[in-house]
């Protein structure tokens, strides 16, 4: 099995194969530098686009720089990830044709304010590369955050008179 990169709908450049895929092959791996989240938050704080890849809790990342970087998310993928005593797999989860592009769901729970918009085209889209579990923990701290705010309180003004002006009268010149 080999594997090309080129143009993708998707995102930028994509991931593609260039045979047939059965279910269960293993198609990439993802590889490269390994850091805390703290050296990776650090490295990539200026960075728009980033390949990490949280290892089991998320404490360990992988910075990736490997084939498998330019693997795309979808919300209806062909493949999926699977952790192997410290490996990351991406393996088929169903037959993949000649010159399809690979995907998989990226399941994303990390990532401050972005909103990681999808932009798969499935059926199935969720609109975001969040996991649903994410997604419903957003959902939640959203409304959390909405009851907590103060209910706007109506303040008096209390009214000052304003002195008044004693009237001038200026008088006509007899001419």
């Amino acid at each position: 099995m080999a594997l090309i990169i080129r143009s993708s709908a998707i995102h930028a450049a994509g991931c593609y194969s260039t045979t047939a895929v059965r279910r269960g092959m293993r198609v990439a791996e993802y590889t490269g530098p390994r850091l805390s989240k703290d050296e990776a938050d650090a490295a990539n704080e200026d960075s728009p686009i980033t390949y990490l890849f949280g290892l089991g809790d998320g404490a360990v990342v992988i910075d990736g720089h490997c084939m498998a970087m330019f693997i795309n998310h979808s919300c209806d993928p062909n493949c999926e990830t699977e952790e192997i005593r410290g490996r990351v797999w991406i393996k088929a989860i169903r037959k993949i044709d000649p010159g399809e592009e690979i995907t998989y769901d990226y399941c994303l729970y990390d990532g401050g304010e972005d909103e990681a918009i999808c932009n798969c085209g499935a059926k199935s889209c969720r609109g975001t590369m969040y996991s649903p579990e994410e997604i419903g923990r957003r959902k939640a701290a959203g409304k959390k955050a909405k009851k907590k705010k103060p209910a706007k309180r109506r303040t008096r003004t209390k009214a000052v008179p304003i002195p008044r002006q004693p009237e001038v009268i200026e008088e006509e010149d007899a001419a």
